[in-house]
């Protein structure tokens, strides 16, 4: 992996792990808060069994108010973000300051956003910061091996996440696809027997989706 440590290469390829957790979480809120208000206001309980977090909340207005902006919960959304963050702040020579200030920018709004009174819209800013930032390490990082690990990361955070939210199988496979393809570039070693094993488990319907997840997780 080029002149990276190992220590790097993984502080990097979490940074993209935990950007895309923000990206896709925020954008499955979106859905689940429409569910919400239109059908089952306790929808938020599936919500949490599928992507394996505890169910801490008193009801749909709780879930809504703190899953996004409580930091005193691990696995709240702003809680995966200072988390994306405080990776950037360690390798900002790596992604450089033009990458870290869309990373602070994402900060910066999802605090305005949970002090707002129209959260949802100040919420898209945080996708758009996220995306810049994908952006921006295109454009401006030196190491491409870098930027590749952390796009690897983005890409297995994904693929996880969708595994979870019971996507179609068309869909896993291009995650899939597009993980690997970044794995390669980049050097970060995946265990292939556990991948193809992942995607064998998901073929097989949902109540092997746990296990493909499990199996993802292990190629690690």
């Amino acid at each position: 992996m080029s002149t990276l440590t190992t220590e790097k290469a993984i502080e990097l390829f979490w940074l993209g792990r935990y950007s895309e957790r923000v990206y896709t979480t925020i954008r499955e809120f979106f859905t689940g808060y429409d569910t919400m208000i239109d059908e089952k206001a306790d929808s938020y309980d599936a919500f949490c069994r599928r992507i394996n977090i505890p169910n801490v909340y008193t009801g749909k207005e709780d879930f809504v108010k703190r899953y996004p902006f409580d930091e005193t919960l691990p696995d709240s959304i702003i809680s995966n973000l200072s988390r994306a963050y405080d990776n950037a702040i360690i390798n900002r020579e790596e992604i450089n300051s033009e990458s870290l200030a869309y990373i602070q920018m994402a900060v910066d709004h999802m605090n305005q956003a949970g002090d707002s009174k129209s959260p949802l819209l100040d919420l898209q800013n945080v996708i758009d910061d996220i995306l810049a930032f994908w952006g921006c390490s295109y454009d401006s990082m030196e190491s491409d091996v870098a930027r590749d690990i952390i796009m690897t990361g983005r890409r297995f955070e994904r693929l996880d996440l969708y595994l979870r939210f019971a996507m179609d199988e068309e869909q896993i496979e291009l995650q899939c696809r597009r993980m690997l393809a970044r794995a390669k570039n980049s050097g970060f070693k995946l265990r292939a027997d556990k991948i193809n094993e992942c995607i064998a488990m998901y073929r097989l319907g949902p109540q092997y989706y746990g296990k493909a997840v499990e199996c993802l997780e292990a190629s690690i």
